[in-house]
């Protein structure tokens, strides 16, 4: 699991501590893959929140977007399904 700001390092970096996030949070300060990923709300500069799923071949099974993506459970569950899948 990784998180993907548009935030700059250092904020990412004392925004992980002050949440207790354990799990890598990268900087995407360039918007370069919120543009990939279309979630890039241009006009403003931010990306909008959501969530994906990404197999292990790279290939998207799950979005969550908006308030469904702070909570972490829909996306657990996807990745429980996929995680099954691969075990038959």
């Amino acid at each position: 699991m990784l998180g993907i700001s548009v935030d700059s390092s250092p904020a990412n970096r004392a925004f992980a501590k002050q949440e207790g996030i354990e799990f890598p949070l990268l900087s995407d300060f360039q918007r370069t893959v919120s543009k990939e990923y279309g979630i890039l709300n241009e006009e403003h500069g931010f990306a909008n929140r959501t969530t994906f799923v990404v197999d292990k071949n790279g290939v998207i099974q799950h979005i969550e977007k908006g308030s469904e993506a702070i909570d972490p459970s829909g996306a657990g569950a996807a990745c429980s399904i996929l995680e099954h899948k691969s075990q038959q």
